[in-house]
């Protein structure tokens, strides 16, 4: 059984940054995918961004793209979103999730196995 451990949620105000990682309990992880959604109060959980770890292949949200980037840490299994120019509408419990995640599906949340318990990152105005 993989655990995923999140930190760095926080209270930030807009135009301000923070720093999200995800570390996971695996002893191999080259075919995995780790990810990161979230889900605003009365909204879907969505996807935000992934990035493949044998190829660093990345992908992102619409939303988020050019404020957000995705990083690994082979040493440590640990996946980094770094978010910059933060927005009120950023506001959401964000989750880490793994998984053998073929292409057709790293944005869907329905394809990954394993999800973190979540980390509140809230944006004020």
């Amino acid at each position: 059984q993989v655990q995923l451990v999140e930190s760095g949620g926080g209270l930030v105000q807009a135009g301000g940054s923070l720093r999200l990682s995800c570390t996971a309990s695996a002893r191999t992880f080259n075919r995995w995918t780790m990810g990161w959604f979230r889900q605003a109060p009365g909204k879907e959980r969505e996807f935000v961004a992934a990035i493949v770890w044998s190829d660093d292949n990345t992908y992102y949200a619409d939303s988020v793209k050019g404020r957000f980037t995705i990083s690994r840490e082979n040493a440590r299994i640990t996946v980094n979103l770094q978010m910059n120019s933060l927005k009120p509408e950023d506001t959401a419990v964000y989750y880490c999730a793994a998984g053998a995640v073929a292409p057709p599906g790293r944005r869907s949340s329905e394809a990954y196995a394993y999800w973190g318990l979540g980390t509140q990152v809230t944006v004020s105005s």
